[in-house]
């Protein structure tokens, strides 16, 4: 049974209500919605900057819902899809495949779930199942939606689907890594994971909301 909600005034999706005796979390996923009494808002003028292999920076001037006018800086990103692969062990226990992955931008090696970028318009969930191949030669026979995320809105338009993907079977070819992706496959307990995801062990952001929203919908 689901536990009673309440909905957040600055928000459209449903959050547990605190006055409520039963834990639980009713899953809803959407944007934040709109003040019935704010001005329009919108991009009065675009100058690129710089166009590159994965994003484009453009400096856009605005008018924002208070009527003010500014200069922002703005990252487009085409968006990406992740998966948490979890298989069932043969101890009956769920193991979460994830990848320990080089990045540079942290200056060394992060845990994080399996993914990357969609390709021009594609559909998330077939760059989803693409990327669990190429990252960790494995098809799913499931992927259950999780919803998506803003990465960092405060300067880009990136948006994060996850999903979460069991029924998982091996491909005949294995791993397809890209000349700039330095990773190997860590099995770990999926409840140990959504404990480090937790406690702060596990930093990638896209990986603990894939956890996090896992977590409350399978109940660990």
């Amino acid at each position: 049974m689901d536990a009673p909600t309440t909905r957040d005034p600055a928000c459209s999706f449903l959050v547990p209500d605190p006055s409520a005796t039963d834990s639980g979390l009713a899953l809803a996923y959407d944007l934040p919605m709109e003040s019935e009494h704010a001005p329009p808002a919108g991009l009065i003028s675009s100058q690129p900057i710089y166009k590159g292999r994965v994003v484009d920076l453009s400096l856009d001037r605005v008018v924002l819902p208070n009527g003010n006018e500014t200069d922002l800086e703005m990252i487009r990103h085409p968006g990406a899809a992740v998966v948490l692969p979890i298989e069932t062990g043969e101890d009956g226990v769920d193991y979460a495949l994830l990848v320990r992955q080089y990045r540079y931008a942290a200056d060394g090696w992060l845990l994080e779930v399996p993914g990357g970028k969609l390709d021009g318009p594609e559909d998330p969930e077939v760059c989803a199942r693409r990327e669990l191949e190429e990252e960790i030669g494995h098809e799913a026979g499931e992927l259950i939606a999780l919803g998506s995320i803003l990465t960092t809105p405060g300067f880009t338009d990136e948006r994060i689907w996850l999903y979460l993907g069991r029924e998982l079977k091996p491909t005949r070819g294995g791993p397809a890594l890209e000349d700039d992706e330095v990773l190997e496959v860590e099995r770990v307990l999926l409840s140990e994971a959504v404990s480090r995801a937790i406690d702060g062990d596990i930093i990638d952001a896209k990986t603990v909301a894939a956890l996090l929203r896992a977590a409350a919908m399978l109940g660990i």
